[in-house]
């Protein structure tokens, strides 16, 4: 998802509803074999529908451009795999919640719904 249309979503949610809570978090989304921690962004909204209360979040990240395999030939040797992450490439993804009755979050697919 493009950032004009998170923020359009924003928008329509804050000018129609109402926003109850809107945040921005730091997420640690890889760490590389030297130890260096790869960061992205985490975006929350939270309001209430006429479905219930809706979260909504934004979670931009690297791209991921490689993937390499590192390992040895001896017996019991290490693996890991280390990603390449591109420096100006980033990736959004959109994932939208219902609270149920106990109050925990639930997954909407957006698929289903046809709006993906």
């Amino acid at each position: 998802m493009n950032p004009n249309k998170w923020e359009q979503l924003v928008f329509l949610a804050e000018e129609k509803l109402g926003i109850d809570k809107r945040e921005k978090q730091e997420l640690e989304v890889g760490e590389l074999s030297d130890g260096s921690k790869i960061m992205g962004t985490k975006e929350i909204i939270e309001f209430k529908s006429p479905l219930g209360k809706i979260k909504m979040e934004k979670i931009t990240r690297p791209k991921v451009v490689d993937k390499k395999v590192l390992h040895t030939k001896r017996i019991g040797g290490r693996v890991a795999v280390d990603y390449v992450y591109s420096p100006d490439e980033k990736v959004e993804e959109v994932n939208i919640y219902l609270q149920n009755k106990s109050g925990e979050w639930e997954e909407i697919d957006l698929e289903k719904m046809g709006l993906n």
